[in-house]
Order: structure tokens, then sequence, then C-alpha cells
């Protein structure tokens, strides 16, 4: 009986494609958060696992990835940046705005103009990219639900 089962060996769950682009990913992507220390705070234990197992997921078809660089902050980015770059063809990285992690390590929204252009540049920083493929807003909203209202224009 068989009981080392790659990634290959089963379905991805089909792909999608980003309306209005030409970007298309498998639905099984890899969600980046947990690289980070504990609480998503810091570098892990072991940054060169860290690595490794990047480099694996991308290996066994995984072609888009999950990731803000508030996660750490800034750790999570760094390690995909130094798995990954260059990044191959076709890796879709889609990112997060709306959060920052001060030194206390809370997660604070962070919505404004000004923090969004921050967390933008932060992305492309730490990701060494010239443009970000997807972003995300992040509402900070009640922890384990939504909050009430709308986001205002601005």
């Amino acid at each position: 009986m068989k009981t080392n089962i790659t990634l290959n060996e089963v379905s991805l769950g089909g792909q999608f494609t980003f309306p209005d682009t030409s970007l298309t990913v498998q639905r099984m992507g890899y969600g980046a958060m947990q690289l980070a220390g504990p609480g998503v705070w810091g570098p892990p234990k072991d940054p060169e696992s860290a690595v490794a197992v990047l480099r694996e997921a991308v290996a066994a078809g995984v072609n888009h990835i999950d990731t803000a660089d508030f996660y750490g902050p800034h750790i999570t980015n760094q390690i995909i940046r130094k798995a990954l770059y260059p990044y191959p063809a076709g890796l879709v990285i889609v990112t997060k705005l709306g959060a920052v992690r001060p030194p206390d390590g809370s997660w604070q929204p962070a919505g404004s103009p000004k923090d969004l252009t921050a967390g933008v540049q932060d992305n492309r920083r730490n990701l060494g990219l010239d443009a970000l493929d997807i972003v995300n807003y992040r509402a900070m909203g009640a922890i384990h639900g939504p909050a009430e209202g709308s986001m205002p224009n601005k």
C-alpha cells in the first residue's frame, strides 16, 4: 500500500480565472500566514524548513500563494521572496491590506489612504515585486465575525 502521496497525485480543486484578467490559478493554493513565528509574529523557529515548504508546494503544482505583509510583520513575505524569487512563470501572489501589527503584537485596522499606500509599498518591497497581482482588503471588524456598517468612501 502506497503511503507517500504528493500533491501532484491529487486534484488541486480545478482552476479559477480571476474575472477580467488572464490570471488563472489552481483552486488549492498555499496560505502563508503560519510561515511566521508563534502568533503570526516574528520569524519561525526553522526558517529553512519554511523555505523548503514553499518550494515543495510550488513544485507540487500550487500556483498561487495567499500572504500579507502584516504576517510577521514582514517576515512571511521575506520568506516567500527568499524561497521563490525570481518567481516562476504563472505563480500568482495574492496579498492583503487593511491591518498593521504594532510592537505589542496586536492586530490593528489600517484603512486610511496613507495606510493602504504604505501596505502596497511594504508588500512590493518585501516580495521584491514592481507590481502586485491581486490585492484584497481585509476589513478589521470583530475578530470572529462581521462588523456592522460599510467602509467609508475615501
